[in-house]
């Protein structure tokens, strides 16, 4: 397992997490199988916004023994109505779930407290401003939450959190197929500049990106932007959906749902994946109204003679236009080979597929670092 740093928390997360929607409704036996195969593979944070009884007691007996191996995140605002999902803003409810969730947990605390699902403005300012983000900051002060979360779907109330100074990770669907909406570059951005820990939430948009439909409709909560269509190749693989994402600035970790062992399994042959099974430069044109010479990196433009990582350089790079925090520093530092080793022989620029002038950009690497 690789582990990032989540944002301004002193808390090393998984780079792939587990997101427990799909182990709702299902046996104990099941559901114990796969949260123990997660934590025996190095997975330390599991998002929990079910309230279902059931699924709750499945949950808080898999973790048994295990608490101080799991970051588990609730969702102040998530209920069961008759045996139903639904988000509530009645916060005498919220809190009694969010209780709920401690006793059928068997702890003390959570790891996140997450402001729930708010998207549009008016939401936002209730949650914000109607007792909701009081009642998280409270929970952190008596030691029954560890960080304030925001989850939602919406780029300019999700930014809004961020910028806030309130929260310390924010939860977002981030996909290839969300790859140019408008602002969702300013807002991975901004949780750089604010160090907020970032979970990408729908990695492969609700699915959609790995079924063979090469049209595809995908919904406000699978895009984080309007309804709309889009076309697609027919094949799209979870290694590429997971490289993509991963690759992306200010993202710790994804949150991919798993219903079996064998799924999990699968899905962590990512870090065992080649190079070229990484490599989505081939899918990512179907998503862009990109602008040319805009780098994704995708490391399309390897092999360097000077063996430099051309997409990690050109991504700390741009996470350091935020300013230059310890943890890019050390990782730039880290690095085998780093910008000032370009011997400009041009290799990279003949092979990028989206016009991206890499000398250029070391140049302006060497001059920042």
């Amino acid at each position: 397992m690789q582990y990032r740093k989540l944002g301004k928390t002193d808390v090393n997360i998984s780079a792939i997490s587990l997101g427990t929607e799909y182990l709702i409704n299902l046996p104990r036996d099941h559901v114990v199988s796969v949260i123990h195969s997660a934590l025996d593979h190095g997975i330390n944070y599991f998002d929990l916004f079910f309230a279902q009884p059931e699924f709750r007691d499945n949950m808080g007996y898999a973790f048994k023994d295990h608490r101080d191996k799991a970051m588990l995140a609730a969702h102040l605002g998530s209920t069961d109505q008759n045996g139903q999902y639904e988000r509530t803003r009645d916060l005498n409810l919220a809190i009694e779930f969010f209780e709920d969730f401690l006793r059928r947990y068997n702890t003390d605390y959570v790891d996140v407290i997450y402001l729930h699902n708010s998207d549009g403005q008016e939401d936002y300012d209730l949650v914000m401003n109607g007792g909701f983000l009081d009642t998280a900051q409270k929970y952190v002060k008596e030691g029954k939450a560890k960080f304030i979360g925001f989850s939602g779907h919406t780029v300019s109330t999700a930014k809004q959190a961020v910028e806030s100074g309130y929260i310390d990770i924010l939860m977002f669907p981030i996909n290839l197929a969300n790859n140019a909406i408008e602002g969702r570059k300013d807002l991975l951005n901004s949780c750089v500049k604010h160090n907020v820990g970032l979970i990408a939430m729908k990695p492969y948009a609700g699915g959609k990106l790995l079924q063979k439909d090469q049209v595809m409709s995908l919904e406000h909560w699978q895009l984080g932007a309007d309804k709309r269509e889009m076309e697609k190749p027919s094949v799209i693989t979870p290694i590429q959906c997971i490289s993509y994402v991963l690759s992306q600035i200010g993202v710790s970790s994804i949150v991919p749902g798993c219903k079996t062992v064998e799924h999990l399994k699968e899905t962590l042959s990512y870090f065992n994946a080649t190079d070229e099974e990484k490599d989505f430069s081939n899918v990512i044109k179907y998503f862009q109204q990109y602008v040319e010479g805009e780098c994704v990196y995708c490391n399309h433009c390897l092999p360097c003679p000077s063996e430099i990582d051309i997409g990690q350089t050109i991504r700390l790079f741009e996470m350091a236009q935020n300013g230059i925090t310890p943890e890019i520093r050390s990782a730039y530092n880290a690095m085998q080979k780093n910008a000032s080793d370009c011997v400009q022989c041009g290799s990279c620029e003949e092979r990028c597929p989206f016009g991206v002038e890499v000398i250029a950009k070391m140049e302006q690497v060497n001059k920042v670092f």
